[in-house]
């Protein structure tokens, strides 16, 4: 069937209308790797109540912001969605996004533009996941579209140089047999100047400590910049559970940044684009000062540490690992909590209460910053409105889902916040994920 798309949704997504009928409009219809206002040749591929599936058989008439993608992966591969539009035109795509889901979900029409903070659109990722199978053919790579299928890759344009090394090392140990089993999948972490990289291990139950410590010693060799490996292994059964099975060398990286040095840990959150860490950092703490600072899923601490005009920084995180790092990263005006956002804040309970709660909490006075950085489910309802409850008069949420960003502004904007700035940091150029920055105030 011939579709004309009107717009790309978040997601990746373009969206169209089926044909109509007697009864109005025609469903939705969303369409992968299509640009707003092409007309295409389509096959559905799934049929739902309200909505369908679709793929592009061919483009009649393309857009003029269409261009030839870069990796010969583009399209099988689950990794990149805007690779056949150029970078300007990615960054339009999700500034109109941004703003529209903000409208439809928020009823928030933002006071001004959306500043744009572009990234270099290649080799940015700092931290790349690969999967592997060794028999009966062995293969490394990507999970394909919209699927658990494995797609076999041999390079990836928008990771790091380094790990792309690694990529390559992982496919000529393999070639040789040299990959034991039981390696399911590998994570490359390079540092900031990509010098340097950890190797992340997961494997099933079957690998062995002496074959798998063999192998590591192997691409160390081959690799010099690893400085250091660990490996994982599911127990015998329950896959969902893992066991350290051994560890090599370095247990961390230290990540260089214009405003300090981060231990990272294998496994520890850090972001991904490491073109990006010190623009996201000083987005989100230039210019804040004050008594004290409350820093929520503070991940290692990347902006704890840059907030030194506070007298006090409290930084809250629930990760073991991403804890340990925060803790040992604290600058001397830190102090580094373990626990869930949702946790601490019923700790601290509301600032009309008095006494025992909030120094529980290490809240002995109100907090005139707080700066949430949760993952794409949000801050939820409980959260948002704890954090609403605790009445700082400055309130950064950097989000990396604006649906999710939208429904928690509904609490935040109803409790008497008003957005000041808005930010796009595009940290994930070729994708459609979308990292965005609202400064509040009261």
């Amino acid at each position: 069937m011939l579709l004309t798309i009107e717009k790309l949704i978040y997601g990746g997504d373009g969206l169209s209308r089926l044909p109509g009928d007697d009864r109005g409009r025609g469903k939705a219809a969303f369409v992968p790797f299509t640009l707003a206002g092409e007309k295409i040749e389509a096959s559905l591929t799934e049929q739902k109540s309200g909505f369908a599936r679709a793929k592009v058989d061919a483009v009649i008439e393309p857009s003029p912001h269409r261009i030839q993608p870069a990796c010969q992966y583009f399209a099988r591969c689950g990794g990149c969605h805007y690779q056949h539009t150029s970078y300007e035109h990615q960054l339009a795509i999700k500034q109109a996004i941004l703003r529209e889901t903000l409208r439809r979900v928020a009823k928030l029409e933002l006071p001004g533009e959306i500043e744009v903070h572009p990234s270099p659109p290649w080799n940015y990722r700092n931290r790349s996941r690969l999967q592997v199978r060794a028999s009966p053919h062995f293969a490394v790579g990507y999970f394909k579209l919209a699927s658990h299928d494995l797609l076999p890759v041999e390079e990836c344009p928008i990771s790091s140089p380094l790990i792309n090394r690694g990529i390559a090392a992982l496919w000529q140990s393999g070639r040789a047999g040299k990959v034991p089993a039981g390696v399911r999948e590998v994570e490359f972490f390079a540092s900031a100047d990509d010098s340097t990289m950890l190797v992340d291990l997961r494997c099933t139950h079957e690998a062995r400590r002496a074959a798998i410590r063999s192998w590591i010693e192997d691409l160390r060799a081959a690799l010099p910049e690893v400085v250091g490996a660990v490996a994982f292994r599911e127990t015998e059964h329950n896959s969902d559970a893992a066991e350290k099975l051994f560890s090599d060398g370095a247990q961390f990286l230290t990540y260089h940044t214009k405003c300090g040095d981060y231990r990272v840990s294998a496994g520890a959150f850090f972001q991904v684009n490491r073109h990006l860490t010190d623009e996201l950092v000083k987005i989100v703490t230039q210019d804040q000062s004050g008594g004290l600072a409350l820093d929520l899923y503070a991940g290692v601490g990347l902006f704890s540490t840059a907030l030194g005009g506070f007298k006090r920084v409290i930084s809250v995180e629930s990760s073991q690992t991403s804890a340990a790092d925060l803790a040992y990263n604290q600058p001397a005006n830190g102090k580094a909590v373990q626990a869930t956002a949702e946790q601490y804040l019923a700790r601290a309970g509301s600032f009309e209460e008095s006494g025992q709660t909030r120094k529980d909490a290490d809240l002995d006075s109100k907090p005139g910053f707080v700066v949430v950085d949760p993952p794409r489910s949000g801050l939820g309802e409980r959260v948002a409105r704890s954090l609403a409850a605790l009445g700082a008069a400055r309130v950064t949420y950097v989000s990396c889902d604006p649906a999710t960003l939208a429904r928690d502004l509904v609490i935040l904007l109803a409790a008497g916040y008003r957005v000041e700035h808005a930010h796009l940091v595009d940290l994930f150029p070729q994708t459609y994920h979308l990292e965005s920055v609202i400064q509040l105030t009261r």
